[in-house]
């Protein structure tokens, strides 16, 4: 196979990859309680752990894609979540990355050991979902302040999302953790292994970060507060 083939098919393996655990994310939603939250409607589901479980088998970029497009389009088909579909693309695709980022650095680095294998896993998919859960109650503080309500209302609003979170938190990383372990073996022998469980390249002494990395995370920030303002906007009548 020459070269050109086996790029054309890695990327053909790729997408696959990404829009399968997509459709997984986006089902993974479906499976919940909604909560009354006040002024808020809060859920305790399963869509958090197909992202983990995203990040751990894609890596960093695949993993965050993943996510993101799944959330992003469970909220886009329910009324009450729509306008909050960019936010939630943005803020699931940073749980996705850090857990895959993370993971592909302790299957690298410290490839052999307890720490590359299980360990290091389970502390991906942890500071992974602790992302996610300070992107998404920094909105919910902030949204209930911004349209008026007492700091106390903020406050009740944010720590009950946070008991939900928790609890999705404590969901999503004990179903995505196991389920990857099971999986990555057995998943090496499919056509999928090329993109599967991705390593991070060899170490380079003195490497600085680089222009796209900044980039990257300004890019984040500055879409990550358009997509909270847009929200803002819905929320206060102006659309």
């Amino acid at each position: 196979m020459n070269t050109n083939t086996k790029s054309r098919n890695n990327k053909l393996y790729f997408m696959i990859s990404v829009g399968m655990m997509a459709a997984l994310c986006f089902v993974g939603n479906y499976i919940q309680i909604k909560i009354p939250n006040g002024v808020l409607i809060t859920r305790i589901h399963f869509g958090n752990s197909m992202c983990l479980l995203s990040g751990l088998l894609l890596g960093g970029f695949g993993g965050g894609l993943a996510s993101g497009i799944g959330a992003g389009l469970y909220d886009l088909m329910d009324p009450v979540y729509i306008f909050s579909a960019p936010f939630t693309f943005l803020s699931k695709f940073a749980m996705g990355y850090i857990c895959g980022e993370l993971a592909s650095y302790f299957r690298t680095r410290h490839k052999g050991t307890t720490l590359g294998k299980t360990t290091g896993i389970l502390i991906s998919g942890i500071l992974g979902q602790i992302t996610y859960i300070i992107l998404y109650l920094a909105k919910t503080y902030l949204t209930q302040i911004i349209l008026g309500y007492e700091v106390q209302t903020a406050v009740t609003a944010t720590v009950t999302n946070l008991i939900t979170s928790s609890v999705n938190a404590v969901i999503a990383v004990a179903v995505s953790v196991p389920l990857y372990l099971a999986l990555r073996v057995p998943l090496r022998h499919t056509g999928l292994a090329s993109v599967l469980n991705p390593e991070l390249p060899p170490k380079e002494e003195g490497k600085k970060v680089s222009p796209r990395t900044i980039i990257g995370i300004v890019a984040f920030v500055v879409l990550t507060v358009a997509a909270f303002v847009l929200y803002i906007e819905y929320k206060l009548g102006n659309i």
